[in-house]
């Protein structure tokens, strides 16, 4: 009897082989042993599944529509990508840290290059509209030794959990973002208002998705992090407040226990005055490590 891979016959058992062997010649060694790992998983999970033709069709309008959605300002597939835990997935591969050294999360799509580099201290919230918050720590290696002149790109959400990229004309531009430098004791502090949580875009075909498997498309409150210092690895990352309601169930999976910071309301007379507050505020404090390049 022939062996329908050697004859290049497709059969429901010999699927996944015919298809690996037709791409035996390709010339990108990465690609071709990606290919073949990807064919065989999702000939494997079809067989699992055994959909049916109406089922395979809104599969593929599914993945249609999820491409009809993207725009220069939206991009539908990295939203799938996240919510199925891939981004957060793919960013543990790629940032395997050393014992000790802070932990990344995903970049978000809100950042935006070139934000004002400001003094420490400054407030980035350039229309005074939440409350109050201050955010104090510092930045250090493996060892603990401060490093000093770090770049600290911060960006956040404001009181009702939307960036200014997303409020054009309502929001300043480059509200609620900054850069700052460590100093010499690699400390760091600027005043914001504390972030709310809120829902990734769920207007599209994913948010249709998270509807129909019973899932809410909602993000806990946090503030984001890039921090770059010669010599060491670039870290993104983020804060997270842990009493917030969604803490332990963000639509991207983003939240990390070493990244929680406490947010602790400040009213005493003598933390205001010391603190240069002429009212309450809220008050968060987190140290970074870095690890070595």
């Amino acid at each position: 009897m022939t062996d329908p891979v050697e004859q290049g016959y497709f059969t429901e058992e010999s699927s996944a082989d015919v298809v690996v062997s037709r791409n035996a010649t390709a010339e990108d060694a990465r690609l071709k042993e990606v290919m073949e790992t990807i064919v065989r998983h999702l000939h494997a999970a079809v067989k699992e599944v055994e959909p049916t033709q109406d089922e395979w069709m809104k599969a593929i309008l599914f993945l249609t529509d999820t491409g009809q959605m993207c725009n220069e300002w939206r991009q539908e597939f990295i939203l799938l990508s996240d919510v199925l835990g891939v981004s957060m997935l793919v960013d543990a591969i790629n940032n395997r840290k050393p014992s000790g050294a802070s932990e990344s999360t995903v970049l978000g799509p809100f950042h935006v290059a070139d934000a004002p580099e400001r003094a420490l201290g400054d407030d980035i919230c350039l229309d005074q509209k939440g409350d109050p918050m201050l955010v104090k720590g510092r930045i250090l290696d493996i060892d603990g030794h401060p490093i000093a002149g770090a770049k600290i790109d911060v960006w956040q959400a404001n009181d009702e959990g939307f960036y200014d990229v997303q409020q054009k004309g309502l929001q300043p531009d480059f509200n609620l973002r900054g850069v700052f430098r460590s100093n010499e004791k690699g400390e760091y502090w600027f005043r914001g208002v504390k972030p709310k949580f809120y829902p990734i875009p769920d207007d599209g075909p994913v948010g249709k998705m998270l509807g129909a498997l019973g899932r809410h498309p909602f993000r806990p409150a946090h503030l984001h992090y890039i921090i770059e210092a010669e010599g060491y690895e670039t870290l993104v990352t983020h804060i997270f407040d842990p009493d917030d309601p969604y803490i332990h169930s963000d639509a991207v999976f983003g939240v990390k226990e070493s990244l929680m910071a406490e947010f602790i309301w400040v009213e005493d007379a003598a933390k205001l005055s010391a603190a240069g507050q002429d009212a309450p505020y809220f008050e968060v404090e987190h140290d970074f490590v870095l690890a070595r390049g």
